[in-house]
């Protein structure tokens, strides 16, 4: 993890002494290439989740083709999942139906920024249909499981119907809104879910929001 932005590198692969991918480059690539060196395997791809710079920053020290579709290495699976929102080229990639690569689509105890809309759709209907089994390795901190989320994300809770909407007033930019979900997020300053008198939903960063 990026001790600044808090962005999230892995190196997966198959089995000792057999084939890797990376799964974005924005973290140090010490640790990661350590692990190469005492796996014993061969790193073949990298995986972008998507090309914002704290996910992409260390491609070209790795030198290796970037892919963003389903494919085969060695023994591993992946799957490429499109879930934009948070960025037009969002995608989730799972691997071997043990995990799932969530960029900055879904976090523990929160979702990603971007089109409000989008982020539902791929956080409910696309992330959310997959095996709740699965791990999360988000694009920042800590790794959660489908099943945890699907529980204890106030997002989803909401969203779910399980958790009413809140009525907190608030200010958004100067603009009067209404505060639907407040919830922890991985940089410590909070994720909102606002609602502005026109009816526009938004998802925010706490920052912005004036309680």
């Amino acid at each position: 993890m990026h001790p600044d932005w808090l962005s999230n590198a892995y190196v997966v692969a198959d089995e000792e002494g057999g084939t890797a991918v990376f799964v974005d480059s924005g973290a140090p690539l010490k640790p990661l290439r350590r692990a190469v060196e005492e796996w014993r395997v061969e790193p073949v791809f990298i995986l972008r989740t998507h090309g914002h710079h704290d996910h992409v920053a260390h491609e070209g020290e790795l030198g290796l083709p970037v892919r963003t579709d389903s494919l085969e290495a060695g023994g591993l699976r992946v799957e490429a999942i499109a879930t934009p929102g948070h960025s037009d080229d969002m995608v989730a990639f799972v691997v071997d139906d043990e995990a799932v690569f969530t960029g900055d689509t879904l976090f523990r105890d929160s979702v990603g920024g971007g089109s409000f809309d989008q982020i539902r759709h791929s956080v409910m209907d696309v992330l959310l249909a997959l095996p709740h089994e699965l791990r999360v390795l988000p694009g920042h901190t800590d790794e959660t499981t489908l099943a945890r989320e699907w529980e204890e994300n106030p997002f989803v809770r909401v969203w779910r119907g399980v958790e009413p909407e809140g009525t907190e007033r608030c200010r958004v930019g100067g603009e009067e809104a209404t505060l639907i979900v407040w919830s922890p997020d991985y940089d410590g300053g909070g994720k909102a879910w606002v609602r502005f008198a026109d009816g526009r939903d938004v998802i925010v960063g706490g920052s912005r929001v004036e309680r």
